[in-house]
């Protein structure tokens, strides 16, 4: 079942329920208050002949119980054997109404043959001292009567109100359902035509439907960014694989050729086959790191001073270079430990790579922030190059890279870690005088 027919149905049937509770309680009070008021004059009606027969001889009895005889009714007279003193009626269908001998005030409104008949009996003391019951008995015709006209009323006025609301549903259903119908519309095109299509906002009712839709636009251009983004980091992975590939193929079907008889080929064959060999290693292995960091992002308490002596007395076992660290008080901050120290090692091997001095590395605190920086006073990044060194594959220097092992993904996998735990990294570089790498995280509270 579609979801307009639900929509329609269920607004209907909501109506209609609604409808016949209102039309039902209005019906039932209409004849409660009708028939308590018909039975209360008829009580009146009942007191004036009980009065009126305790003033009066036997003789005007019939005559006095005929002048109050209801047009549509019955005036009884009942001994406590349950027979008839007194009996008068218009309507012989009337004494067919049960006999009932009672010495308290009673009044109802029973059936009779389908007809609504309303009774009084009052109980009072006839001449010869005993205690017998007036009964006074009247066809509600007027009350049938407004009853019928009050029932085709309601009727007529649920119809007249059910047709406008299944109307309104209608009206209302496709309303809400023109966006839902724009947004599969948009979603077949962007599955089928493989397109970025948006949908068009209407800004004169921002509704949950105008917010699901910008959410939509919102969620498009953001494939959108990391289809591209894909498209360009598998184009430059197969790229950055061909050139070691093709290189060890080559030497492969050197050595195949002429290896075993030239020596001094065959060495060089297998070295260059080892190193290119390393580099795609080096290479897949950075691809996974940058998968495994997208995908998880262990929060803990970090404490940034410990990560930043560690990394810098193991690297200065193994490197001559003198790295200069300055440290204020203990930095704490929120994160992955081992991101963390990876995102601290790119950075300072980045700088060692690119420049022959010493490097400055400090970490201080900055209100809400702790700011890691690692300075060199090597070759520098030009303008044009600072805004693409953080993207993935890029080399300011591709043959110094090269030769120094690079992949052009350091950089970006630093980024992307930096991004990943709320901070940002930067670079202030000029050329031939070194380069500037900030990170700055935000701090554990």
């Amino acid at each position: 079942m579609k979801l307009k027919t639900k929509i329609q149905l269920f607004s209907s049937l909501f109506m209609i329920l609604l409808l016949l509770i209102i039309n039902a309680a209005i019906y039932i009070l209409f004849y409660k208050t009708s028939s308590d008021g018909e039975l209360e004059e008829l009580l009146d009606q009942t007191n004036i002949i009980a009065t009126a027969l305790n003033e009066s001889d036997d003789v005007l009895t019939n005559d006095l119980l005929r002048a109050f005889l209801p047009s549509d009714g019955m005036i009884r007279i009942i001994n406590d054997d349950s027979t008839f003193i007194h009996q008068l009626t218009r309507k012989k269908d009337y004494l067919n109404q049960e006999v009932i001998y009672t010495d308290s005030e009673i009044k109802n409104i029973y059936d009779l043959n389908g007809e609504k008949m309303a009774v009084v009996s009052k109980p009072i003391i006839w001449e010869d001292g005993q205690v017998v019951t007036l009964e006074v008995s009247k066809h509600l015709v007027i009350l049938e009567k407004n009853m019928s006209i009050l029932f085709y009323v309601l009727i007529i006025a649920a119809v007249f109100m059910l047709i406008p609301t299944m109307l309104a549903s209608k009206m209302l259903s496709g309303f809400l359902l023109r966006p839902i119908h724009e947004f599969i519309k948009t979603m077949n095109e962007n599955m089928t035509a493989k397109k970025w299509q948006r949908l068009r906002l209407k800004k004169r009712s921002k509704d949950e439907m105008y917010e699901m839709g910008k959410t939509f636009n919102h969620m498009i251009t953001k494939l959108e960014e990391n289809f591209h983004k894909q498209e360009a980091f598998v184009s430059d992975a197969s790229h950055e694989l061909k050139t070691p590939i093709a290189i060890i193929k080559s030497y492969a079907q050197l050595l195949k050729r002429r290896g075993l008889e030239h020596p001094d080929i065959f060495t060089e064959s297998v070295d260059a086959i080892h190193s290119e060999s390393d580099r795609m290693q080096k290479l897949v292995e950075q691809l996974l790191l940058l998968a495994k960091n997208e995908a998880n992002v262990l929060q803990e308490k970090v404490n940034f001073n410990n990560i930043c002596e560690n990394i810098v007395h193991k690297i200065s076992g193994v490197h001559s270079r003198e790295l200069r660290l300055s440290m204020d008080k203990v930095n704490i901050v929120r994160g992955n430990k081992e991101q963390l120290q990876q995102i601290v090692y790119i950075l300072i091997m980045n700088a060692l790579k690119y420049s022959e001095r010493e490097i400055d590395i400090r970490l201080y605190s900055q209100t809400d922030d702790v700011i890691f920086q690692v300075e060199d006073y090597g070759i520098g990044i030009s303008k044009k190059d600072q805004d693409r060194i953080f993207d993935r594959f890029y080399r300011v220097d591709k043959a110094r890279s090269r030769d120094s092992g690079g992949t052009g993904l350091g950089l970006a996998i630093a980024k992307e870690i930096a991004e990943l735990h709320g901070g940002t990294l930067s670079v202030e570089s000029e050329k031939d005088k070194g380069s500037i790498f900030t990170l700055k995280l935000p701090k554990y509270h």
